[in-house]
C-alpha cells in the first residue's frame, strides 16, 4: 500500500529496522489535510502485520509505534525550521516591497504635483493670455474640476466595460442553458424579476446575440429543413443535445417582441418617447422596425375614428350637385365631406411629425409610411366616394369634382411641404417632398393614366356643343340648297357633318348610360322638352340657324374651363397633346358646324339672289356679320391661349398652326364667295336697272320741254328714275353690308362694287343718243352716280376712278373747243379706267350735233 507521505513500506518481506514516513510542507498545505487521518496513518503504518497461521493473541508491541511517531516529530521540526525561515523571507520581502511601495508612491506624489503645477502653470498662461486674472485657489479648483471630470469619464468607461463583461458572462450562461436543456431560464427569470423601461431593451439585445451565436455555433438548426434529426446526440461543438436552437429563439424573440410592441404602445399612451424610441431601436433588429411602424401607423386613433366614417354617404345638398353639371355655372368648388377630411388630416400629419421625429430612430421611414396610410386609406376611400357620386350626376360634374378634388389636395402637400413636419420649422426633406407628390400622383392615376382624363373632356365639351347647337344642326340638315356648282358640292360635305352631329346627338340622348340629370341638361340647352320623344319632327324657326355671338361665347367659356382643368390635371409633357386635341374639336364644332355650316347658308341665300326677276333681298347680309365676329374671336382664342400652350412642343404647334390656318383659310374662302356672289347680285340688279333706261330720257321733245309729260319739272328733276333706283339700291346695299362686315373688309367689297358700277354706267351711257338739253340729264344722273358711290368707303384710287363718270356728264354739254382743249389733256393723261381716245370718241359720237363741223374737227384731231 502507499505510505500516507508517499514512500513505498514492504507488506511481505519487512525489514528488521524499517524506514519511517517522511513528508513535506505540501502535505500540510493541501486544504483535504485532516489530523486525525493523518495520526491514523501514521498508527497503521507502524503496526506489525498479522500472519494467517499465527497465533491470534499476540502481545501488543508498542515500540514501532514510539519509532515512527518519534521519526514523524523530528521530520516535523524540520519542517518547522523551514517554515520559519521561509517566513522570514517573505517578510523581509515585504518590507522591502513596502519600502519600494513608499518610494514609488513618492515618486508619483511629486510628478503630480509637477503635473499640477505644469497644467497651473499653462491655465494661467491661457488666463492671462485672455486678459483674465486668477488666484492659486481658482486655478486649483478649476484644475480640481476638469480632474474630476476626467475620473468621472474614465470611471463611466469603466462602468460600460462592467456592464459589457457582466452581458457577455449572462450570455454565455444563456447559450449553456438553451444548448444544454433547450432552455432560456435565466434569461426567463431575468425578465419576469426586472422587465421593463430600458431592460427590456437588454434583453432583446442578448435574445439577438444569442440568435447569432445560434447561426455560428448551430449551423444545422439553420439548414433548409430548419430542424434537426432525432438521432444526433452533439454538434461536435458544444455537446448540443439535439435541441433545435433556431426555433427556441424564434418564439422567445415573438414574445419578446410582442411585449415590446406592448410596451411601445403603453409608453405612446403615456407619451414617453424616450422609452418609445428605445423600443423602436431594438424592434429595428427584429424585422427592419416594419411591426413598431404598422403598430404605430395602424392603431392611430385618427385611422380607427375614420374607418366608423367612411360608410357615410356623401350628403352634399342637390343644389351643389346642380351647380356641379351646369356648365353655365361657375363650379362650387371641393366636395364639404372631403374638405372637412382633408383639414383634419393637415392638423394630424402636423402633430403626429413632432411625435415620429421623437419615438423614432429612422423617423423619415415611419413619416414615409404615415403619409402613404393617409393617401391610400383615408383620403383616397372618401375622393372615391365623392367622384362615383359625381359620375352618376354628369360626366362635367365629374370632372369638375375630379379638377376641385386634386386641386384641394395639391394645397394640402403644398402645405405640408411647407410646415416642414419632421423637420419643422424648415421645409421637409426632398425624400418626403417626392413621397407627398407620389402619392398625389397615385390618387389620380386611374383618372389621369393614358388619354383618359382628356377623352372624358373631349366627350363632354362635344355633348355640351351638340346640345347647344342641336337646333341649329336640325334647320341646316332639312335647308334646301343650290344642286349644282362646287360651292355646292362643299355645302353637300357640310351637310353631312352636321347630319352626323345631329345623329350622334340623337343617339347620346338615347342611351342607357345617360344619367337623368345630364340628359335633363342636354335637352335644356338644346332648348327641347323630354316630352318631344321624335328628335326628327322637332319644329324649327329661322332664328334657329342663323350663327349666335351669345352661343360661341359660352361654347369658348366651356372650353376654356376644359383648358384650365387640362393644365392642372394633367402632365407637362402631355398638355401640348392635350391641347392639340381640344384645338381639333373646337375647329370642327365651331369652326366647321357652326361658322361654315352659317357661311354655307349664306353663299346659298346669294347664289339664288343671283337670278332673281325682282329686286334680291340682302337680308342675309347682317347675319353675316355673326360669322366673322365668332371667327375673329375663335382665332384670337386659338392664337393666345391654345397655341401658346403648345409652344414646348415644337411639332406640335406647327401642326396646330397648320391646322388652324387651313381651317381660317376655308372659312376666308366662303366669305369671299359671299362678299363676290353680293357684289354680283347688285350689279345684276343694276344691270338689270339700267337696261330699262328709256331711250328718250335723254333727247327730250320740245314738248316734253313745253309742258309735255314734265313740263318745267323736266330741268327741276335730280335724276332720271333709273338713276334714282339705282342709286336708292346701292344705298340699301351699303347699309346692309356696313352691318355684315367693317374694316378693310368693307372698305374691299365697296371698292370692287364701287369700280363694277362705274364700268356698267361707263358702257350704259355709250348707247344713248344725247341733245343738248339730255346732256343736263346725264350730268345729273353722273352726278348723283358720283355722289352715291362715294358715300360707300373707298380709297382715294377708286375716288378717283368713280370721278370719271363726271367727266362723261361734261362731255355732252360743253362746245367743240372745250372739247378739243379735252382731247389735248386726254392725251396726256391716257391712264387705265380713265377717259381713252376710243372712249371719247364714243361719247362725242352719241351727241346730236357730232356732224357739226366743230365736233368733227376734234374728232379728227383724235
Amino acid at each position: 500500500m502507499a505510505s500516507p507521505d508517499g514512500a513505498h513500506i514492504s507488506s511481505g518481506n519487512r525489514a528488521l529496522f524499517p524506514t519511517g514516513p517522511s513528508f513535506t510542507l505540501e502535505r500540510f498545505s493541501n486544504k483535504d489535510f485532516i489530523v486525525r487521518d493523518f495520526v491514523e496513518e501514521l498508527s497503521e503504518s507502524a503496526a506489525p502485520a498479522r500472519r494467517r497461521s499465527g497465533p491470534t493473541n499476540q502481545a501488543f508491541d508498542p515500540k514501532p509505534l514510539i519509532r515512527t511517531f518519534e521519526n514523524a516529530l523530528a521530520q516535523l521540526a524540520t519542517l518547522t525550521e523551514e517554515l520559519a525561515e521561509k517566513e522570514t523571507e517573505l517578510l523581509t520581502s515585504v518590507r522591502r516591497a513596502e519600502i519600494q511601495h513608499d518610494q514609488t508612491l513618492g515618486e508619483l506624489g511629486r510628478k503630480l504635483d509637477q503635473s499640477i503645477d505644469s497644467f497651473e502653470a499653462l491655465d494661467g498662461s491661457l488666463n492671462h493670455a485672455n486678459g483674465t486674472q486668477i488666484n492659486d485657489r481658482t486655478g486649483r479648483h478649476d484644475a480640481g474640476g476638469n480632474i474630476a471630470v476626467q475620473i468621472g469619464e474614465r470611471l463611466e468607461e469603466l462602468d460600460k466595460h462592467r456592464l459589457r463583461a457582466l452581458d457577455a458572462s449572462f450570455l454565455i450562461q444563456c447559450w449553456t442553458e438553451l444548448s444544454e436543456a433547450g432552455q432560456l431560464t435565466s434569461l426567463e427569470e431575468m425578465i419576469r424579476r426586472r422587465g421593463g423601461g430600458k431592460d427590456m431593451v437588454r434583453f432583446a439585445i442578448i435574445a439577438r446575440q444569442l440568435m447569432r451565436m445560434s447561426q455560428r455555433l448551430d449551423p444545422l438548426s439553420w439548414e433548409a429543413n430548419g430542424s434537426k434529426k432525432a438521432s444526433r446526440t452533439s454538434n461536435g461543438m458544444l455537446g448540443n443535445k439535439g435541441y433545435n436552437t433556431r426555433e427556441i429563439i424564434e418564439k422567445f424573440l415573438e414574445t419578446l417582441e410582442k411585449d415590446l410592441l406592448k410596451q411601445f404602445d403603453e409608453s405612446y399612451r403615456r407619451q414617453n418617447f424616450d422609452d418609445m424610441l428605445e423600443c423602436a431601436k431594438v424592434l429595428r433588429d427584429f424585422n427592419g422596425g416594419a411591426s413598431v411602424v404598422a403598430l404605430f401607423v395602424n392603431q392611430h386613433q385618427f385611422f380607427i375614428d375614420r374607418s366608423q366614417l367612411i360608410t357615410d354617404d356623401v350628403t352634399t345638398d342637390n343644389e351643389t350637385w346642380e351647380k356641379l353639371a351646369d356648365p353655365d355655372s361657375e363650379p362650387p368648388g371641393v366636395d364639404p365631406t372631403l374638405q372637412s377630411l382633408i383639414d383634419e388630416i393637415k392638423v394630424v400629419m402636423q402633430e403626429e411629425s413632432f411625435i415620429i421625429k421623437r419615438a423614432f430612430p429612422y423617423y423619415e421611414i415611419v413619416l414615409t409610411k404615415f403619409i402613404q396610410r393617409v393617401f391610400q386609406q383615408s383620403i383616397q376611400q372618401r375622393l372615391e366616394m365623392v367622384l362615383e357620386k359625381a359620375d352618376s350626376i354628369s360626366s362635367l360634374a365629374l370632372l369638375r369634382s375630379l379638377h376641385a378634388s386634386r386641386s384641394y389636395i395639391h394645397s394640402l402637400t403644398e402645405d405640408l411641404k411647407a410646415h416642414g413636419l419632421t423637420e419643422h420649422p424648415e421645409p421637409c426633406s426632398v425624400h418626403t417632398a417626392q413621397s407627398l407628390d407620389h402619392q398625389l400622383d397615385e390618387l389620380f392615376v386611374p383618372y389621369l393614366v393614358g388619354n383618359s382624363y382628356i377623352d372624358r373632356e373631349r366627350r363632354n365639351l362635344e355633348e355640351l356643343y351638340s346640345s347647344l347647337l342641336f337646333k341649329f344642326t336640325i334647320y341646316h340638315s332639312r335647308r334646301k340648297r343650290p344642286p349644282t356648282s362646287f360651292i355646292g358640292h362643299l355645302a353637300h360635305q357640310g351637310t353631312q357633318l352636321i347630319s352626323s352631329a345631329k345623329d350622334n346627338y340623337i343617339e347620346r340622348l338615347n342611351s342607357s348610360d345617360l344619367t337623368p340629370t345630364q340628359k335633363s341638361m342636354m335637352l335644356r340647352l338644346a332648348g327641347v322638352g323630354d316630352s318631344e320623344k321624335n328628335k326628327n319632327e322637332i319644329e324649327v324657326a329661322d332664328d334657329d340657324g342663323v350663327a349666335s355671338v351669345s352661343n360661341a361665347k359660352r361654347m369658348l367659356k366651356w372650353l376654356a374651363e376644359g383648358v384650365r382643368r387640362t393644365l392642372e390635371l394633367d402632365s407637362g409633357s402631355d398638355t401640348a397633346k392635350d391641347v392639340s386635341a381640344l384645338l381639333n374639336l373646337l375647329l370642327t364644332s365651331m369652326g366647321q358646324v357652326y361658322i361654315e355650316t352659317s357661311l354655307d347658308a349664306t353663299s346659298d341665300q346669294a347664289l339664288i339672289q343671283e337670278s332673281s326677276k325682282t329686286e334680291p333681298d340682302l337680308a342675309y347680309l347682317p347675319s353675316f356679320r355673326a360669322a366673322l365676329t365668332i371667327t375673329n374671336i375663335m382665332s384670337r382664342f386659338i392664337d393666345t391661349v391654345l397655341i401658346r400652350l403648345a409652344e414646348s412642343n415644337t411639332t406640335v404647334r406647327r401642326g396646330m398652326e397648320a391646322q388652324t390656318k387651313s381651317a381660317i383659310e376655308r372659312i376666308e374662302t366662303r366669305t369671299n364667295n359671299i362678299i363676290r356672289s353680293t357684289i354680283a347680285v347688285a350689279q345684276n340688279w343694276i344691270a338689270k336697272l339700267l337696261a330699262g333706261q328709256k331711250k328718250l330720257d335723254f333727247r327730250p321733245k320740245d314738248s316734253d320741254l313745253d309742258g309735255g309729260r314734265s313740263g318745267s319739272g323736266y330741268f327741276e328733276a335730280l335724276a332720271t328714275p333709273t338713276c334714282l333706283s339705282i342709286c336708292t339700291f346701292l344705298g340699301r346695299v351699303a347699309s346692309l353690308a356696313s352691318e355684315a362686315i367693317d374694316g378693310q373688309n368693307l372698305e374691299a367689297f365697296s371698292c370692287e362694287l364701287a369700280l363694277g358700277v362705274r364700268d356698267l354706267i361707263f358702257e350704259h351711257f355709250k348707247k344713248f343718243q344725247v341733245n343738248a338739253t339730255g346732256g343736263l340729264m346725264v350730268t345729273k344722273d353722273m352726278s348723283r352716280y358720283v355722289s352715291t358711290l362715294k358715300e360707300l368707303p373707298l380709297t382715294s384710287e377708286v375716288e378717283g376712278g368713280v370721278e370719271v363718270l363726271g367727266e362723261i356728264g361734261n362731255l355732252f354739254i360743253i362746245g367743240p373747243e372745250a372739247l378739243r382743249e379735252r382731247s389735248r389733256n386726254l392725251q396726256q393723261n391716257a391712264v387705265s379706267k380713265k377717259l381713252q381716245k376710243a372712249d371719247f370718241r364714243a361719247y362725242i359720237t352719241r351727241r346730236d350735233d357730232s356732224g357739226s363741223i366743230g365736233i368733227q374737227g376734234v374728232l379728227a384731231g383724235l
